[in-house]
């Protein structure tokens, strides 16, 4: 049975708590991107994805997902664990020695729910058309996601693949589009400015849609299962996700300040006590 509403905000706040506290711990990390995305990621495994119990790493059978920014992985590794892909206390290994959740993740030391190395930007949206190709060629209908930053779209590996997606008519990927409009040296808009991405991609032969309320969770549920009614149609699906980075700790809101730094004791405590839920910290 799907969770309602408020489990679903709930495990997103839990999902923050997480983040916070893993950085926090190594001081290390990268917890504003993170923060920023943890609706996605709840909806994403929650509700959206038609997932097995078990993990393989094929695939077959099942929806499956490709982080491409994957400096992102606090979230990522936060929801695998809280989706039941491995116990919770692991996440207190974060970015420590021979932990297999690394500050980048990584397919070596065979993390359930990992399906790629990310720790080059650029590459996550190749992998994910060729897994989707696969899955057409096995007559595989279930579908492929990908989530990529916004910033990480000034790789130019990304419009080659932009490109080879449309032209294949790669139908059943729904790639997303972290926009919050910073990166680490500020915002997207100084660092390079892409212009309007939805004339690009829509440009580039994609069905694109806009979610607005990236930090919204009946919003984001709202716009994927949308994406999925798009599928099948001969072109590949592309979301704009609206978000705001650092999302739901007001010092590290509106700023890229925190791309990537960890909070030290007093601002892991501000943080936490905005981030207040009746589930457990690991």
């Amino acid at each position: 049975m799907k969770p309602n509403t408020q489990q679903l905000q709930d495990l997103v706040t839990q999902v923050r708590r997480d983040v916070l506290r893993m950085v926090h711990a190594v001081n290390s990390g990268h917890p504003g991107g993170s923060l920023g995305c943890a609706e996605y990621f709840v909806a994403l495994y929650q509700v959206i994805m038609d997932r097995k119990d078990t993990f393989n790493m094929d695939g077959e059978g099942e929806d499956i997902f490709f982080l491409s920014n994957g400096h992102i992985s606090p979230v990522f590794y936060s929801i695998l664990a809280r989706s039941g892909y491995f116990p919770v206390s692991e996440l207190a290994t974060f970015r420590k020695i021979d932990s297999r959740l690394q500050g980048h993740p990584t397919t070596h030391s065979h993390l359930p729910g990992v399906r790629m190395a990310s720790g080059s930007l650029g590459q996550g949206l190749s992998v994910a058309l060729g897994a989707a190709q696969a899955k057409k060629l096995n007559n595989d209908d279930k579908l492929v996601y990908v989530l990529l930053g916004d910033g990480e779209l000034q790789e130019g590996q990304n419009w080659e693949a932009l490109m080879y997606a449309a032209a294949k008519k790669v139908d059943n990927v729904i790639a997303t589009i972290d926009l919050n409009g910073k990166q680490i040296d500020g915002s997207t808009d100084e660092v390079l400015n892409m212009g309007s991405l939805k004339a690009k991609f829509e440009a580039f032969g994609w069905d694109v849609l806009s979610v607005e309320k990236g930090n919204d969770i009946e919003a984001v549920i709202e716009g994927l299962q949308t994406a999925k009614s798009k599928t099948g149609n001969q072109k590949p699906v592309m979301i704009l996700l609206h978000t705001e980075m650092g999302n739901g700790v007001d010092f590290m809101m509106h700023t890229h300040a925190w791309h990537g730094k960890a909070p030290n004791n007093d601002q892991l405590e501000s943080a936490l006590n905005q981030n207040v839920t009746t589930l457990s910290d690991y």
